[in-house]
C-alpha cells in the first residue's frame, strides 16, 4: 500500500479580543458564554495549552481557572474543570454543557460570586498561524524520533488542532498511519484512543513518545 510522506508543521497563535464586555461576576460570565463566538469558546477550552500565559496544572480551561482564582469558587471550578471538550460532537453542545453547570451553580447561591476589579474575565479568540519545519517522515518507524524532535507547537498542531480538520476528530498521526494498512493498526489504535485533554503539552509529548515506541516494539499498554 502506498502512502504519502508526513510533513511536520509548526504553529503559533495570534490572539485578539472577542468584542465582548469583560465579565466580573458569575451571572455575567454565563451571559457572555451564551453569546460568545465559537472561536472564543474553543480558545478558552482548547487553545490554552499553546498559550504561553496559561500555566495551571489543576484546571485545564480558562473558565475553571477564573472560577477558582477570581471568583474563589472551588466547587464551580471543579465542575468546569472536568469538562472535556473533545467528548462533545459540536462546540454548541459544549456551550450547552457549560451553561448547564453555571446555571446549576447560580441556583445554589444567593449572591453571584464576583471578582475583584482588575480580575474580570476577558473573552479572547485566536488565529492559528501554521509554518513548515522542513522535516518529513517516510516510514512509521520514523515517528518516535520525529516526535522526540518536535516542539510543543508541532505537537499541538498535529495531535490537538488536527481534530478540527478533516477527518474530524482524528489526529494527523493516526490519519497518516491509515495509509500503511493493517500493519499500522496497533499503533493507530493506541494513538486514536489516547486520553490527552488533561495532559499538558509537555506531558502529551512524553506520552506520545512512549506510546509510539512501545507500539512499534510490540509492547502492550
Amino acid at each position: 500500500m502506498t502512502h504519502d510522506p508526513f510533513y511536520v508543521q509548526g504553529c503559533t497563535l495570534i490572539t485578539r479580543t472577542a468584542n465582548l464586555k469583560p465579565a466580573i461576576n458569575l451571572r455575567e460570565l454565563r451571559d457572555r458564554i451564551e453569546a460568545c463566538p465559537r472561536a472564543s469558546l474553543y480558545h478558552h477550552f482548547c487553545e490554552t495549552k499553546l498559550r504561553p500565559s496559561f500555566d495551571d496544572p489543576e484546571y485545564p480551561n480558562d473558565f475553571a481557572v477564573w472560577a477558582a482564582h477570581a471568583l474563589r469558587d472551588p466547587v464551580l471550578a471543579e465542575r468546569l474543570g472536568v469538562l472535556d471538550p473533545y467528548t462533545y460532537p459540536e462546540l454548541e453542545d459544549l456551550r450547552v454543557a457549560t451553561l448547564d453547570i453555571i446555571d446549576d451553580r447560580l441556583s445554589e447561591t444567593e449572591v453571584y460570586p464576583t471578582a475583584d476589579r482588575g480580575d474580570q474575565f476577558h473573552f479572547l479568540q485566536a488565529m492559528t498561524v501554521v509554518f513548515g519545519t522542513g522535516v518529513y517522515l517516510q516510514s512509521k518507524e520514523d515517528l518516535p524520533g520525529a516526535v522526540q524532535g518536535m516542539n510543543l507547537g508541532s505537537i499541538y498542531y498535529h495531535f490537538i488542532e488536527a481534530r478540527r480538520r478533516a477527518p474530524i476528530g482524528l489526529d494527523d498521526f493516526t490519519a497518516w498511519l491509515a495509509g500503511f494498512g493493517d500493519e499500522a493498526d496497533p499503533l493507530a489504535q493506541r494513538l486514536a484512543t489516547l486520553d490527552f485533554y488533561f495532559l499538558s503539552l509537555r506531558e502529551l509529548k512524553d506520552t506520545l513518545i512512549a506510546t509510539v515506541t512501545d507500539a512499534l516494539a510490540g509492547r502492550t499498554a
